[in-house]
């Protein structure tokens, strides 16, 4: 016999488990955004640029054109912010062109205002004889070896933009070769690393002896992979 008490639980077992199938299911994650067209393969070049894979690099990082946030410094002018992990162009008053960046890692940074003495197109990549004493596996890319040639696997990518101070050559470059899923972080020994789509476009719009600031880092940038 079915008593009264035991009608109200199996009642209430009952509406519990109405509710919880009524409970709608959880919504699926948003597909990333698609990239933009300029993170496309490149074949035009004397090496391939292979495409940028969507839903490596996060949105704030893509190459876009904003309000310049240094409207003291003139147009030509390159300015990167390390904890940020933007680097910026300055082409007219009140407009810059903004990218993504991976900078220095902890205990290799370098700030300063310095000038973009020259720039090359698949350069070769010299290791310089304090990096080699770190890492021996280097020496056969030496400067007294003559270096990488230009290519795939070469660390500094499609371009490199090499910085002098007061005519000297500081060893810091702003160059590509840096893989999409560390981009925004620190990476390098100290220099500058764009995506080479990024680094290519960057080439093209600068001139030999503009200005570029490194601004002092605070800390904020996240090592990831030492280089």
């Amino acid at each position: 016999m079915l008593t009264r008490r035991a009608f109200m639980a199996a009642a209430s077992a009952a509406s519990l488990s109405a509710c919880a199938a009524a409970k709608p299911p959880e919504a699926a994650p948003a597909p990333p955004p698609p990239m933009p067209a300029h993170y496309g393969a490149i074949y035009t070049e004397p090496h391939p640029v292979p495409a940028i894979p969507e839903g490596v690099v996060a949105e704030n990082l893509w190459r876009q054109e904003v309000a310049n946030p240094f409207p003291f410094e003139s147009t030509g002018t390159i300015i990167v912010d390390p904890d940020a992990a933007f680097l910026h162009l300055v082409t007219a008053p009140g407009r810059a062109l903004r990218y993504g960046v991976s900078v220095g890692a902890a205990g290799y940074g370098w700030n300063g205002t310095a000038r973009m003495q020259f720039r090359r197109k698949w350069p070769v990549w010299k290791a310089p004889d304090e990096m080699v004493a770190r890492r021996p596996e280097f020496a056969p890319y030496s400067v007294a070896n003559g270096g990488m040639p230009g290519g795939p696997g070469n660390p500094l990518g499609a371009r490199a933009l090499y910085l002098f101070q007061d005519g000297k050559d500081t060893l810091y470059r702003i160059h590509g070769a840096c893989e999409p899923k560390y981009l925004g972080k620190a990476v390098s020994s100290g220099c500058i690393r764009m995506l080479d789509q990024d680094v290519i476009d960057l080439h093209d719009r600068v001139q030999d002896g503009c200005k570029v600031v490194v601004l002092a880092s605070i800390g904020h940038a996240q090592f990831e992979a030492p280089y």
